[in-house]
């Protein structure tokens, strides 16, 4: 699909066809007899394999808080009535069914049970318009942290739950709160804001849903997924990480103050950040200039801080591929189309920032071909079971989230900061690509790293940004001096 010889920059029509991948907004052409329709009647609704991964773990560490509960707050400046959104959030509920899905063992197997669409979706509403202006963010905070830290019952459902914060007269925060089996970067930071913004402003001029009616459901892609994700082509993939991921991976020692924990907790914090405008457009123009992706910058900066901070030059550092949005049929679905993937970044022989670039994007593009298999499957078939301490292939993790809808709209995004008290990696960088500097979130485990040391490895990451804009010539060997100098810990 996207592969690159040594160094070579990709072609500019690659490149885009690379950049709309990352973002989960490309798709593979098919010829029309490989066309999907939707799933036989009377056959069970499978989940997809990454879906059943993630709700197995999920299930399996009842003692620990929430790994996967997803919040979103959008901001509606504007006049607001209440019934309407309502009546919005129904009909959304109402085109996906993975929205109102919940889960079961029948006959052995881990089946989506598709609950009928409610007739009317009803709304918490808190008025805040009593706070103080300086504590009225964190009361906003506050509420959505205390909903996203619920556990939801996987078994039961409702996997999706949502309360409206009065914060003005014509300003308002919705709080959504949603397991992350059904929703991903392009259902939460894209689809869902849009239609909720379309469908609202057809209601209140007293007008039917503008949307069109769905053909396919989320079930119908997790069933065409294993009908397709099987002999030829499960070996070929097979093939590749086999050759990728083999020999001994590398066990990363942490710039932590404590000691790392005898089993592993899951415990995870959130702490936000952000770029400044200066520094955002210098990383977009060497991206420009070297014929790579934004999010190939991101991931060369944080495998520079981490060489940096363990001297390890084979590095894994995961990232949410969506893989399941490869196909055009998908494109409209709300749903959970992630697939964890690992990154393999090769610092032998001293590379240049510029060449790390380049082996950075070539790691990319070929493992996002071959990014369907979930990565238990390739620890079980690799032989790279974690161990009670350490996972090295879930160990940290990045991404570049899609782009948010125009917010001149009204209904816009607003919050990262949310927490559930719970974490799947030990440490999970996610950026935001704003139009006056990016902004983003650390997630991390707590057992191992000190909000003060999080702040200290934010400082180094943007001091590591500002060496790669500033000199890419300038070779990794003399990167240390860069930093701060960090603790280890194992």
């Amino acid at each position: 699909m996207f592969r690159v010889q040594g160094s070579t920059p990709l072609s500019e029509a690659k490149l885009r066809l690379l950049q709309r991948y990352l973002s989960g907004g490309a798709s593979r052409t098919v010829a029309a007899s490989r066309l999907i329709t939707p799933r036989p009647s009377g056959e069970p609704a499978l989940l997809s394999l990454s879906q059943e991964q993630l709700v197995l773990r999920e299930g399996s560490m009842a003692n620990i808080p929430p790994l996967y509960n997803e919040c979103i707050t959008l901001r509606i400046k504007r006049p607001l009535e209440v019934a309407l959104l309502e009546q919005s959030l129904t009909e959304i509920t109402r085109r996906h069914e993975i929205w109102r899905t919940s889960y079961d063992v029948r006959n052995g197997h881990l089946v989506q049970v598709i609950h009928p669409a409610v007739r009317e979706m009803r709304l918490p509403v808190v008025d805040l318009r009593g706070f103080p202006e300086e504590t009225l963010e964190e009361e906003v905070l506050r509420l959505a942290t205390e909903e996203t830290g619920h556990r939801f019952d996987l078994s039961r459902g409702p996997l999706l739950r949502a309360i409206l914060m009065k914060t003005g007269e014509a300003d308002y925060r919705l709080s959504v709160v949603a397991h992350l089996s059904i929703v991903d970067g392009i259902s939460v930071y894209q689809l869902f804001p849009s239609e909720l913004a379309a469908l609202y402003e057809a209601f209140a001029s007293g007008k039917p849903s503008p949307l069109p009616q769905l053909s396919l459901q989320y079930a119908d892609y997790a069933y065409w997924q294993r009908q397709w994700l099987r002999d030829e082509e499960l070996a070929k993939q097979l093939t590749y990480w086999r050759k990728q991921l083999s020999g001994k991976l590398p066990v990363l020692h942490w710039p932590a103050e404590r000691p790392r924990p005898a089993v592993r907790t899951y415990r995870g914090a959130i702490l936000s950040f952000g770029l400044s405008r200066p520094l955002t457009d210098s990383l977009k123009e060497l991206t420009r200039r070297e014929g790579v992706t934004l999010f190939t910058t991101l991931l060369a900066s944080f495998a520079g801080l981490i060489y940096c901070y363990t001297s390890k030059v084979d590095l894994v550092i995961g990232t949410p591929s969506p893989s399941g949005r490869k196909r055009s049929e998908f494109q409209a679905l709300l749903g959970y189309f992630l697939n964890p993937v690992a990154l393999r970044i090769d610092l032998q022989d001293d590379p240049s920032l510029r060449e790390l670039l380049h082996r950075a994007q070539k790691v990319i593009a070929e493992a996002i071909s071959y990014d369907d298999l979930p990565i238990e499957v390739l620890e079980k078939e690799l032989q790279h079971k974690p161990d009670s301490v350490h996972n090295p292939l879930c160990a940290l993790a990045i991404s570049l989230q899609p782009t948010s809808p125009d917010e001149a709209t009204g209904w816009h995004i607003t919050s990262m900061d949310a927490e559930s008290g719970g974490s799947p990696w030990d440490l999970y960088l996610a950026f935001i690509n704003k139009a006056d500097g990016m902004i983003g979130r650390v997630q991390y485990n707590p057992d191992l790293f000190t909000t003060s040391t999080i702040s200290q490895l934010l400082r180094d990451l943007q001091k590591m940004m500002q060496a790669i804009v500033s000199d890419p010539c300038q070779h990794i060997s003399k990167l240390p001096q860069v930093v701060h100098e960090p603790r280890m810990v194992g």
